[in-house]
């Protein structure tokens, strides 16, 4: 099994191996999202940002669905 030997050569999991794999064929066909992976810390940090923004409906999560089932 070539990807068993892959992981092992890598020293990652065969699923890991796998993915790097299909994302690095991806990329090299031009079909892969240019954007890059965000870490843990700088997804909590996007989390703050989104948390301190302003409040803009004061309406219960239940309100809101009822507006959007009502249309």
């Amino acid at each position: 099994m070539h990807a068993g030997k892959i992981a092992a050569a890598r020293g990652v999991s065969v699923e890991d191996a796998v993915a790097q794999a299909i994302e690095e064929s991806a990329r090299h066909a031009g079909a892969a999202d240019p954007r890059r992976r965000l870490t843990a810390a700088q997804m909590l940090k996007v989390g703050d940002e989104i948390a301190a923004l302003p409040l803009l409906d004061r309406h219960s999560p239940s309100e809101i669905m009822a507006v959007i089932n009502a249309l």
